[in-house]
């Protein structure tokens, strides 16, 4: 099968060598593995972050979402069918999906919604567990619930950020609360649902004191949570819940002590990494988040398709993710 690898880390990515395109095996599917036939796939900043840092001794694929059809089946499946869609954002342990054929465990696959085609469904699963995990399994956020409370979410432009203002909006009461520092990633923000959009270049409380706002009861930082760290603890509530996803040069979690603010991380890979008794969860997060597609509650987040799969407009989609100047998700569909 036709697959873009990568054999050293930490090159440029304007070098060819940062990503280039070999024939490697179709690989066989495990007991409750599913071979997938890939058509669409996107781009995550976790894709470049593994390039440039992990160290390999053998072609890496990366890619972790992926939209196809299930080719084959192992033994134990009892979730899907041959020749049925699905859509998934598969395991960091595990070869990713910039290839013809990929396998994932059942139990973190999803189908494919019915409304939306492949390019635009591949935008959806990494970001939407990582969303839907952050709000309602580690924030511990009720559906329906946070009537008269406010989520303050800073980067919510990006992809996660894109989902989580969606999820926010139309599954809870809460005042939904966007950062952005560009007019049209505002723009954005506002289309997606948010309450209000801020500009995180600026110093935060004054402009949530000028909505109206005094303090939050919960935070999402999606992004450069290292750099707003001390001014969300200044406008976070007492007892109030702090969530984030990246990878902060550093953070200093005594500054929580004295409003008892909770600290909670999110990583949509710990599950099928550890193989956690409650790795299905993600499974129906994706059953769910396929319905909300279909029933047009949620939309998709595609923000540029780069076109066909291969090495060189991989290498431009990972171009694009490290200027930090995406909007949306890049994808990419078809070999």
């Amino acid at each position: 099968m036709k697959a873009i690898v990568y054999t050293r880390n930490a090159l440029p990515i304007d070098d060819p060598e940062s990503l280039y395109e070999m024939d490697l095996p179709t690989p066989a599917p495990g007991p409750r593995d599913l071979l997938v036939a890939i058509h669409a796939i996107a781009v995550n900043p976790v894709d470049t972050k593994v390039r440039q840092r992990v160290a390999v001794t053998e072609p890496r694929i990366l890619g972790w979402d992926a939209v196809g059809t299930v080719v084959d089946t192992g033994a134990d499946v009892t979730l899907f069918k041959k020749g049925e869609e699905v859509f998934y954002a598969g395991s960091i342990a595990r070869p990713g999906s910039y290839a013809e054929f990929g396998l994932v465990d059942e139990r973190i696959a999803g189908h494919k919604p019915r409304t939306i085609d492949a390019a635009q469904a591949a935008a959806l699963p990494l970001t939407s567990i990582t969303a839907f995990e952050l709000l309602f399994d580690r924030l511990g956020v009720d559906e329906g619930g946070g009537k008269g409370q406010s989520l303050l979410i800073v980067g919510a432009g990006g992809g996660v950020g894109s989902i989580l203002v969606q999820l926010a909006r139309k599954l809870t009461q809460l005042t939904v609360i966007g950062t952005a520092s560009r007019k049209e990633t505002s723009d954005w923000v506002k289309e997606l649902g948010a309450h209000h959009v801020i500009d995180h270049g600026k110093a935060l409380g004054p402009q949530l004191k000028a909505l109206g706002v005094e303090q939050v009861e919960w935070v999402a930082s999606l992004t450069h949570t290292h750099e707003y760290f001390d001014q969300l603890v200044e406008v976070m509530a007492p007892q109030a819940r702090f969530g984030l996803i990246d990878d902060p040069e550093t953070l200093d979690a005594t500054r929580l002590k004295q409003k008892a603010i909770s600290l909670h991380w999110e990583l949509m890979f710990t599950r099928s990494v550890f193989q956690t008794p409650d790795m299905q969860r993600q499974h129906e997060i994706l059953e769910r988040i396929a319905s909300l597609v279909d029933d047009g509650t949620l939309r998709t987040t595609i923000g540029e398709n780069f076109g066909r799969i291969n090495a060189e407009n991989l290498r431009k989609a990972h171009k694009k993710i490290e200027s930090h100047t995406a909007r949306g998700k890049i994808v990419l569909e078809g070999f």
